[in-house]
């Protein structure tokens, strides 16, 4: 999705906050201005596109399908709410209607909703097994949210077929944040999608992660995809732990405007930010480019890090 129209849906998000605000205040006004207020229209939900993968990904046919079961979930008109709406609108897909009993945050109780799609990154991709990270950002009346979703599927005939939900738990916002985490909140070279705010708000993020987050700022407009919640839990295919559910990890999959899977972004970009990302402190930094150097094995590439650039770090 291009900035411009990430800056539009953030600055609708931001109206219909101020939209609330200003009813607040006109009931406050007397009971004229109450009535007015009863009777204005309701301030209309963004205007918002369907999610469509780049043709230079691995396999653009599994992100699709993950991204169409996410929007048929989280996206509905006025009086089309509700558990057994949104088991119709997966089941017209072909997808099972038993996925949305996992849905979570995605379907909220509201009577209308729409739903922006900002990346869907690989979790892990095998030859017959995939995890797509869908992120993206909500709207109901009156409020801006949204949340990451870790999508399974496996390769069927005539097409991928989804085989559960995972959507992220972030957990709650900590009265007292270190000085770290309230300026990576703040950074505005830094964009967080709602999943991955809510992690540095929860105080589960190492001090370490942000620390670099803030680094990497000084030179990159980073668009960040993963941090900590909605990630396996494991490195996808294996059973050793991941760093990202640690809070030891992130991801990135726009640099300076530029989306890393995009093949017309110059990997000189990719690789200077790769290597920065290693001079910040990570031990283990992965994406599509193949890079010499570093100690231990710490730059490497696959399938899975085509469109985003992943750094790890220690405790």
């Amino acid at each position: 999705m291009g900035l411009g129209r990430r800056a539009l849906l953030l600055g609708t998000g931001g109206l219909l906050a101020g939209a609330a605000a200003g009813c607040s205040g006109a009931s406050r006004a007397g009971p004229a201005a109450s009535a007015v207020a009863a009777t204005r229209s309701p301030v209309p939900l963004p205007t918002t596109t369907p999610w469509r993968p780049d043709r230079a990904d691995v396999d653009p046919a599994v992100k699709l399908r993950a991204v169409q079961v996410v929007e048929a979930i989280g996206a509905w008109s006025a009086g089309q709410g509700g558990v057994a709406a949104a088991k119709r609108r997966v089941a017209a897909l072909g997808a099972a209607p038993s996925l949305v009993d996992a849905a979570g945050a995605l379907l909220p109780t509201a009577d209308e909703a729409a739903l922006q799609v900002v990346d869907a990154q690989y979790g892990g991709i095998l030859a017959d097994s995939a995890s797509v990270l869908v992120v993206c950002r909500q709207w109901t009346p009156g409020h801006a949210g949204g949340t990451t979703i870790d999508v399974r599927l496996r390769r069927a005939r005539p097409r991928w077929e989804v085989t559960s939900l995972h959507p992220a738990r972030p957990g709650g916002a900590v009265p007292s944040l270190p000085a770290a985490a309230r300026s990576v909140l703040a950074e505005p070279r830094i964009t967080l999608p709602p999943a991955a705010a809510a992690d540095v708000r929860s105080g589960h993020i190492h001090e370490s992660v942000l620390r670099a987050l803030l680094q990497l700022a000084g030179t990159y407009r980073m668009y960040v995809s993963v941090i900590r919640s909605g990630h396996p839990l494991n490195v996808f295919g294996t059973d050793r732990p991941s760093d990202h559910p640690r809070g030891r990890a992130f991801d990135v999959w726009q640099i300076d405007g530029h989306p890393v899977v995009d093949p017309s972004t110059s990997r000189r970009l990719v690789e200077t930010f790769m290597r920065d990302a290693a001079a910040a402190g990570s031990y283990n930094v992965g994406g599509p480019v193949r890079i010499s150097g570093g100690t231990g094995g710490q730059f490497f590439t696959d399938a899975t890090h085509h469109d985003h650039v992943h750094a790890g770090f220690t405790a």
